[in-house]
């Protein structure tokens, strides 16, 4: 009888280690210690760090996409306060983690992309799809007037995106939500303001 695969149980605990020590911080014995599972089972599914960093960041993207899907796709509200009910959830999650722990995308995106071209070209390839659904967010409140129209919704879905992340570190920093209410703030009352 073959033994049952911990391929999961080690993306899990990867998901895990990574957040509190980093992709640098994370050896392959602190993950598959957290996963209760031996050294050669990590050897036996993936090929090195850096494509199951990639396979955590995927099973990651796919909580993410989830989330959006959430917000965005909710029609009983407007576009714009769709895109303010995203930011609402991602502030929620932070929150409930003690704001100390942040978006792995934006982790990995500063520590390992000038390391891994492997992981930089994934994560410029999760960037470009996470941006689709909010410009198409976009588009339709600047189609309904609820948004001005003087930049195209992919620069405004890159701005929101970019910007956000990095409120997100400095609530890391910080440890508190001021940051993010702050980006929120800023944002709606300027970028995504609603017109009159």
């Amino acid at each position: 009888m073959p033994k049952p695969s911990l391929k999961d149980a080690i993306l899990d605990a990867g998901l895990k280690v990574m957040f509190r020590t980093g992709y640098h911080g994370t050896s392959v014995r602190d993950v598959t210690t957290a996963a209760g599972a031996p050294q050669g089972s990590f050897t036996n599914h993936f090929r090195s760090k850096e494509a199951f960093a990639s396979e955590v960041l995927d099973r990651y993207f796919d909580l993410t996409r989830s989330l959006v899907a959430e917000a965005l796709q909710d029609v009983s509200l407007s576009p714009r306060a769709r895109l303010k009910r995203y930011l609402d959830i991602i502030t929620g999650r932070l929150g409930a983690d003690g704001f100390g722990r942040g978006c792995l995308i934006g982790d990995l995106s500063l520590e390992a992309t000038g390391s891994s071209e492997m992981l930089r070209v994934r994560l410029a390839d999760i960037f470009a799809e996470w941006r689709v659904p909010f410009a198409a967010c976009i588009a339709e409140a600047q189609t309904r007037g609820e948004i001005a129209s003087d930049f195209e919704p992919e620069e405004l879905a890159d701005f929101l995106l970019a910007s956000w992340q990095g409120a997100i570190l400095r609530m890391k920093v910080d440890r508190n939500p001021k940051a993010l209410e702050r980006f929120k703030s800023i944002a709606f009352q300027t970028v995504f303001k609603e017109l009159t």
